[in-house]
């Protein structure tokens, strides 16, 4: 790990970065919205478009039919498969908690969006040697990181 933007804010390096999202297939998001204009909504599809088996959470819309064939979840734990990456669209004092449920259900790490920052988080998830990566865009990082390092 190296140190990115403030000394309080670790995160993986570029080439882990790239691994991280090279061997990710699933990818929960977190509070997601079907609000279209909405970051969350427009970040799930595009990872949807770039071939990741995209799963959405949100309690008020659990049980709906979400855009990629699959049911909104009420929580995690409600995923049937395992889950690569936890993406968060929460405010960061939710953060931790949902760090700890993905910790919980067997991640593989957690990624809190641009503008999201959890210390507790961070720390919960490195006591438990998950990786953690806050204050970025997942989309942003896949596409200068992975499809800029496929062309």
């Amino acid at each position: 790990m190296t140190e990115a933007r403030s000394t309080s804010s670790p995160v993986l390096d570029k080439d882990a970065l790239r691994d991280l999202l090279q061997h990710a297939r699933t990818i929960a998001v977190v509070g997601w919205s079907d609000k279209e204009d909405r970051s969350s909504h427009g970040i799930a599809g595009y990872l949807h478009s770039q071939g990741y088996d995209v799963v959405l959470v949100n309690p008020r819309l659990a049980g709906r039919m979400g855009p990629f064939g699959e049911p909104v979840y009420r929580t995690l734990a409600d995923i049937p498969r395992h889950v690569d990456i936890v993406d968060l669209f929460r405010n960061a004092s939710f953060v931790p908690g949902h760090t700890q449920e993905a910790i919980d259900i067997g991640a593989g790490a957690v990624w809190a969006q641009s503008g999201i920052v959890s210390e507790p988080a961070r720390a919960l998830a490195a006591s438990h040697g998950i990786p953690y990566v806050q204050d970025m865009c997942i989309s942003v990082a896949h596409l200068f990181l992975v499809r800029a390092s496929a062309s």
